[in-house]
């Protein structure tokens, strides 16, 4: 029964879109070769255990992993709320993220999707860059997540900027719980008073923002550095890309989930 709990969980997590409870019994059924009773007691102990909760919108109801307990997000982080006692893998970053108001507590596709595209560009891209002095800047950062997961996978130092003061107040309760404010420092800095460049900029922000945020995103990064681009949905991403990629930057992965899409690119010239 644990393998069958971990199959369902994995498609649950792997899913590009909402599975209602009936989609997914049916699902467990098909694939696990388990009557209907059997299924369904499946799902309620993963509901029960705190794997999976229900969530409900637009009307319908659907099954969701729960970040009311450590959740793997990618091949290296793993997101846990304060309290909760996780043994690491090898190479594991856990990071503690208390829910509040400010976004950014795991649950939301768009920062997944960031957290894998700084994993994957710090890891697989430019690994060597973590025994230099490297940093990062995340642009509207919430609750800091996406700031404190660079910094904890070895970027040496961050700046985490944001114009909401809730957001302000829990990144940097968040990045203190985290061990890292000798090291990652949150302001109301505005964008266009920042001066130095750095050498992965992360932007969980919507279309137009994005958009309009480019020149920026030119002079903020280092030649070679990192820009994870997110928060916007997955029909707007060609034409995202092409704007970034015609002049200057290089994309080096993409990926979507529930309709929200990710990019991440390198600097290639001035």
């Amino acid at each position: 029964m644990e393998r069958i709990r971990q199959a369902v969980l994995q498609h649950v997590t792997a899913s590009s879109v909402r599975l209602t409870p009936q989609h997914l019994e049916k699902t467990v059924r098909e694939t696990c070769g388990l009557d209907k009773s059997r299924a369904r007691d499946v799902l309620k102990d993963l509901v029960a255990r705190g794997k999976l909760e229900y969530t409900y919108e637009f009307g319908s109801t659907y099954l969701v992993p729960s970040f009311n307990q450590p959740v793997r997000i990618s091949s290296h982080v793993v997101i846990t709320p304060p309290g909760h006692r996780y043994r690491p893998a090898p190479g594991d970053v856990v990071i503690q993220i208390k829910p509040g108001a400010a976004f950014g507590d795991g649950r939301h596709p768009s920062t997944r999707l960031s957290l894998k595209a700084i994993d994957f560009f710090l890891k697989e891209v430019r690994p060597g860059w973590l025994n230099r002095t490297c940093s990062v800047l995340d642009i509207g950062t919430g609750s800091g997540i996406l700031a404190i997961a660079a910094v904890r996978l070895g970027v040496a130092k961050g700046l985490a900027i944001d114009m909401d003061p809730c957001a302000i107040a829990e990144a940097g309760e968040n990045i203190a719980r985290n061990h890292l404010a000798g090291r990652l420092v949150v302001s109301d800095h505005k964008l266009e008073t920042i001066n130095s460049s750095f050498s992965l900029v992360i932007a969980n922000l919507r279309y137009p923002s994005l958009i309009n945020v480019y020149t920026r995103m030119m002079r903020l990064t280092d030649i070679g550095g990192g820009v994870v681009l997110s928060g916007f949905r997955l029909h707007e991403r060609d034409d995202l890309t092409a704007l970034y990629t015609a002049k200057g930057f290089k994309c080096l992965w993409a990926a979507a989930e529930l309709d929200w899409a990710a990019a991440l690119l390198k600097k290639i010239s001035s």
